[in-house]
């Protein structure tokens, strides 16, 4: 139910200064993920990777004193181009990262609609919706800011 106090709405473009195969390259590391974000907790991946089917299992903790158990299952991944997914677990939704780039920089479009499960969140959301939303803003911004680091400051080639 968008709009609803449980329901979070998200919508937000990120640059990279790097080419959007670079970006890919990093992104396919799926292993490295719980090192590179610190609120990413019992990280597992069934399949092969970024690519339909695939399973990222894991516990998100954001900067409140709840924690969230998240399945995310990789719809469809079009290289350097698409990933769509649907959420399960404490949090249900779908969501959508498209890239494009010019060759020196990558622009990441990420959307999605989440509606929290939790009983004890979903109170939550009527009463603090707003504290609740700065946590999940707190966590994408976390993400993408170590996103960058990891793009920018390593070659993913082998």
């Amino acid at each position: 139910m968008p709009g609803a106090p449980c329901v979070i709405e998200y919508q937000g473009t990120f640059t990279f200064p790097v080419p959007v195969a670079r970006l890919w390259a990093t992104l396919l590391q799926v292993d490295r993920f719980p090192s590179w974000w610190s609120w990413l907790h019992e990280f597992s991946v069934e399949g092969n990777g970024l690519e339909r089917g695939t399973v990222l299992h894991g516990i998100v903790a954001p900067p409140l004193p709840y924690r969230m158990r998240l399945d995310v299952v990789l719809d469809e991944c079009i290289p350097e181009r698409r990933i769509t997914a649907l959420v399960h677990g404490d949090l249900e939704g779908a969501a959508t990262v498209i890239f494009d780039g010019d060759g020196a920089e990558t622009r990441a479009h990420a959307m999605w609609t989440i509606e929290m499960m939790q009983r004890p969140m979903r109170m939550a959301a009527r009463i603090a919706h707003p504290l609740l939303r700065w946590a999940h803003d707190r966590v994408v911004d976390t993400t993408v800011d170590s996103f960058r680091r990891q793009v920018v400051g390593e070659d993913p080639r082998p």
